[in-house]
């Protein structure tokens, strides 16, 4: 970690870690020992964390936090694995709401990325997943399915799809694909049906994902609706990232890259800053939360012990095919998602 930690101003200097948040208590709990796993790696410095939606503390409950104990900078690190509306919109409109009003010093870091370290975390999970399978098969006779969360931005759902390639010619994969949970296209029954007329005897099913919850529970139940139409074939669920060491090392780097000066969006992709093909209408579309409505709502999950079963979800939703991309069924007014349409993908952004 950057000297400029051990400065005379340590205690002026304060951390946020920017969460979406989650109904499911077990995914709320998974968000507070990553933090608690930062925490730990600078011990010399405030740190706090706060959520957008759906969960206690609040962005802004952190915030306060942070000036209570006379933080004058704070360094805010998106917990995203990709750069989505989230990151790019609701998360810096609500710092930068809180810095007008307040005059706290807020520095916003970049997401997790497409970072080694990250696919490096994701290629033990494979090879944990590999390690418990029975079959004798080789990496070139498996393939390997990344879901992704699925986002109406085109740069963050390209991104998973380099994750599913990196991690393809690391182990030598016999095919690659990229799925995703919500949103976008192709989604995971669909798609885990197309992908099984490839032939393949095996197939690994990566959610990539930092914690548990709704999406992760979703991915599970298709997988598990295609392997029983298709019994010949072993459907391999591997687990998610979790917080796992490089995980945190990665979270680590962002906050060094703000330190030194050197964090950078990729702002060449960014459909709000330059006209990426067929989301041009959306160039310099105002930085506005859409969270506020369900922000500090706590209502957590009583039914699930361990990783989320989703049972608390379904009956609200009419299609497990349809999902939106949150754990909830109301209106963002987002831009009408220019594919929404597409007989492989949701249709719960047109409005």
């Amino acid at each position: 970690m950057n000297s400029v930690f051990k400065s005379e101003t340590d205690q002026k200097l304060g951390l946020l870690i920017c969460g979406h948040g989650s109904r499911n208590r077990i995914a709320v709990k998974e968000f507070a020992d990553l933090v608690d796993s930062i925490r730990d790696r600078l011990p010399e410095v405030h740190v706090e964390y706060g959520y957008l939606e759906f969960a206690r503390p609040t962005l802004r409950d952190g915030l306060d936090a942070l000036r209570k104990q006379s933080v004058q900078r704070v360094i805010a690190i998106p917990a995203m694995l990709f750069a989505a509306a989230h990151a790019k919109n609701d998360i810096p409109s609500v710092l930068n709401t809180y810095s007008s009003k307040t005059g706290l010093i807020i520095d916003y870091g970049r997401e997790l990325g497409v970072d080694r370290q990250m696919i490096a975390a994701a290629g033990y999970r494979l090879k944990a997943a590999l390690d418990k399978s029975p079959s004798e098969m080789t990496p070139s006779q498996t393939m390997l399915a990344v879901v992704g969360r699925g986002s109406s931005d085109p740069d963050a759902n390209a991104n998973v799809s380099k994750i599913t390639r990196m991690l393809t010619e690391a182990f030598g994969f016999g095919w690659g694909e990229t799925l995703y949970s919500g949103v976008t296209f192709p989604l995971v029954e669909p798609g885990l049906r197309h992908l099984v007329r490839l032939g393949f005897r095996r197939i690994l099913v990566l959610p990539y994902f930092l914690f548990s919850g709704v999406l992760v529970s979703r991915i599970r139940q298709h997988t598990e609706r295609v392997a029983q139409d298709n019994p010949t074939i072993e459907f391999v669920d591997v687990d998610y990232l979790g917080a796992h060491s490089l995980v945190v090392d990665t979270f680590i780097d962002r906050i060094d890259e703000v330190i030194n000066g050197q964090a950078a969006m990729n702002c060449a992709l960014c459909k709000y800053r330059e006209q990426v093909l067929g989301f041009e209408t959306e160039v310099g579309a105002p930085q506005l939360s859409h969270h506020h409505h369900v922000e500090g709502i706590a209502e957590s999950c009583s039914l699930c012990a361990e990783e989320c079963t989703g049972a608390c979800q379904v009956e609200d939703a009419p299609s497990l095919n349809n999902s939106t991309h949150h754990d909830h069924h109301h209106s963002h007014n987002h831009y009408p998602y220019p594919n929404s349409d597409h007989p492989l993908g949701p249709t719960t952004l047109k409005h």
